[in-house]
């Protein structure tokens, strides 16, 4: 049977998406959701073995093949003289076949995240591995300089380094104001798929990510920083879209997400946790408060979120998200 490209491409793209997960019933599995017969799979399946985009680890399994490049800069050769040397000179070259949007988010995310390295690290090396395969790209960024945690920590005068990290899910943090917006991180991490940065046995994430892939590309003393990108070769999203969920009508970036769970290791219920989350907040007009996986928070938590701070600030709209009822309950109780 025949199929149209974007079927066909359909059926292919769902294949590598199954192999990606690890399943052990790939034809069954693909024959079943586009009610094709499992020949038609197979000649699939050694489509893509020909391309070289997946291998055959025994009978019925299969797995894609990835590459990683590894490339070493150095401040003292000069690598670190310019933010778009990293992108233009190593990554564009692996990018050429995809679409504009997904190459526009590259040059910002590999250039802002370069630029750190550069202005803020101290940092006299830095390694970028460029891990794809036919599905996503991944890069990992390993620097030698300060860390990122304790040069945020000690130039904001913060007692630990979990707030440092709190400060970073809000935006427009960096210790450079004079020549820097704090924006970069905020909105590199929205635009990748997985975002992290490990550094001082600590770790930053906003969205989901392989923990075992982090752990080994951490670097090998612990010192610096480790940041892991990575986005589908596919995605549809563009920079615009991102940068204008959070920004005003005149492109100001006026509003932020506080995702709570990546916050606190418990549920939040103090004031003096409520206080932490308000530090600079004052900064932006609009802040969605995500309390998603949130089972419940404490009175005093509330009080100082929806009630001291809100009555301090009333041009500035707080959005509570993804409340529980228990949560909701508990908002209810303080502002009514």
């Amino acid at each position: 049977m025949k199929f149209t490209q974007d079927k066909k491409q359909a059926i292919l793209t769902y294949m590598l998406e199954k192999i990606e997960q690890g399943s052990e019933q790939l034809s069954k599995s693909v024959a079943d959701t586009f009610n094709v017969n499992q020949n038609t799979i197979h000649t699939y399946v050694n489509q893509l073995v020909a391309e070289n985009k997946i291998r055959r680890i025994q009978r019925g399994q299969y797995e894609l093949v990835s590459t990683d490049t590894i490339y070493q800069l150095s401040r003292e050769s000069g690598h670190l003289d310019s933010d778009l040397f990293a992108y233009e000179a190593y990554l564009q070259p692996h990018l050429k076949t995809f679409e504009k949007n997904v190459q526009d988010i590259w040059a910002y995310a590999l250039t802002e995240m370069t630029n750190n390295v550069m202005d803020h690290s101290r940092a006299e090396r830095l390694t970028v591995i460029i891990r794809q395969n036919c599905l996503k790209t991944a890069i990992i960024l390993q620097d030698d300089g300060v860390g990122i945690f304790e040069k945020i920590k000690h130039h904001f005068g913060l007692s630990t380094l979990d707030e440092a990290i709190q400060e970073l899910f809000k935006g427009k943090l960096t210790t450079d104001s004079e020549n820097h917006s704090g924006e970069g991180i905020f909105f590199t991490s929205k635009l990748m798929d997985e975002f992290v940065i490990l550094s001082s046995g600590k770790i930053f994430a906003v969205n989901k990510f392989d923990s075992s892939r982090l752990a080994e590309s951490g670097s090998p003393d612990g010192k610096g920083t480790t940041v892991l990108l990575a986005l589908s070769n596919h995605t549809k999203k563009t920079v615009t879209e991102i940068f204008d969920a959070y920004s005003d009508p005149d492109c100001r970036f006026t509003k932020t997400l506080i995702p709570l769970k990546h916050m606190f290791e418990t549920a939040p219920v103090s004031r003096s946790q409520a206080r932490r989350v308000c530090n600079r907040l004052d900064q932006f007009q609009e802040i969605e408060i995500d309390f998603k996986d949130i089972e419940w928070i404490g009175q005093g938590f509330a009080h100082e979120l929806f009630v001291v701070f809100a009555k301090k600030h009333p041009d500035i709209t707080l959005l509570p998200v993804n409340m529980k009822e228990t949560v909701e309950k508990m908002v209810k109780h303080v502002t009514d």
